[in-house]
């Protein structure tokens, strides 16, 4: 059952309570209505996918109540500081390098060094991360595919009995999401996505705004664009019933190929919510612990195709491709 809850100091509390403990809460901000969880736990940002039967995963907006809070997870740029002043909060949202000592998710971050952050406007999502004080992850709240919803009977109709709670700010002001504005590298802003902040409103601060002239400029900060991403330095193999002696095992499920030298169980008891919170943690760990043990590779046990298994099998799918010739100097020794 999801509670729909008023903007009331009681509806505050028990919203921020919920997120705290990592559950799914839905609230309204200046753009649309997002479906906020706990960005710092994998296990929560997995049951953001799920809900949104999302069939890949996709890096999140980490939303924050200011400026320094946000900064706090990246590395901020004197450009980063002029938009924030210019423009926070509001409907932008910057992609910047992830801090060393970031608490956001790889999950959430989709295995990216950047992460885009934004801080909302509206008193009562204001409120509410000022309540929370942690990095809440929020993409729209709606079901993957679907229009984007702009009040709290939309999210309901939508997410009924899939989150846990609707806070209910009223219908947003907007109506449309944020501008996705990459400037992870200050000499070249890009612009990803249009939204809330128009292109000549940034243009007055930034000046040039580049676009990307194709999906693969766009791929260092919105995943899914490369065949070969996510990958580990060790070649991975899918589906694997056994495992060589020299392989590390990606393993699923209580039942596993004997011979594995080293192994990562991304659930033992087949959840996938599970599964997904641990992808990226299992991949690294195997790719750094079998190159220790002069490995050669990573063999995957199969992943069930339905919910966020499809997430899970197309990021591995791209671990997997064949990686793009590298120069000689590139080559590892």
């Amino acid at each position: 059952m999801t509670n729909l809850l008023d903007a009331s100091s009681s509806g505050l509390q028990t919203a921020a309570r919920i997120l705290r403990e990592g559950g799914l809460v839905a609230f309204g901000t200046e753009t649309v209505y997002g479906l906020g969880g706990d960005a710092t736990q994998p296990k929560t940002v997995a049951r953001i996918f799920e809900a949104k039967n999302r069939p890949r995963f996709n890096p999140l907006i980490s939303h924050f109540a200011d400026a320094q809070a946000a900064f706090t997870q990246v590395v901020a740029n004197p450009l980063a500081h002029k938009l924030a002043e210019a423009f926070w909060p509001g409907p932008l949202t910057l992609i910047l390098p992830r801090a060393p000592h970031s608490t956001v998710s790889d999950l959430a971050a989709d295995g990216l060094p950047t992460l885009a952050v934004r801080v909302p406007k509206g008193e009562t999502v204001q409120a509410l991360l000022k309540l929370v004080q942690r990095p809440i992850a929020a993409p729209s709240a709606n079901r993957s595919g679907r229009i984007s919803p702009s009040d709290a009977a939309h999210v309901l109709e939508e997410l009924g009995g899939r989150i846990d709670a609707v806070l209910d700010s009223g219908p947003c002001q907007v109506g449309v999401e944020s501008t996705v504005l990459d400037i992870s590298n200050p000499e070249r802003p890009t612009l990803l996505r249009p939204g809330g902040i128009t292109l000549e409103a940034l243009q007055a601060v930034c000046g040039t705004i580049f676009m990307p002239e194709t999906e693969v400029d766009a791929a260092p900060a919105s995943p899914g664009r490369l065949l070969s991403h996510y990958a580990p330095h060790l070649p991975v193999r899918l589906n694997a019933v056994d495992v060589a002696p020299d392989e590390a095992l990606l393993a699923f499920g209580n039942t596993q190929p004997s011979g594995a030298t080293i192994s990562w169980n991304l659930s033992a008891s087949g959840n996938l919510e599970e599964a997904a919170a641990r992808l990226f943690t299992g991949l690294r760990t195997l790719d750094k612990q079998g190159q220790s043990h002069h490995l050669r590779g990573i063999a995957v046990q199969p992943i069930p195709q339905h919910g966020l298994g499809l997430a899970i099998q197309d990021r591995l799918n791209r671990a997997a491709a064949p990686r793009p010739a590298l120069p000689p100097e590139d080559l590892p020794a």
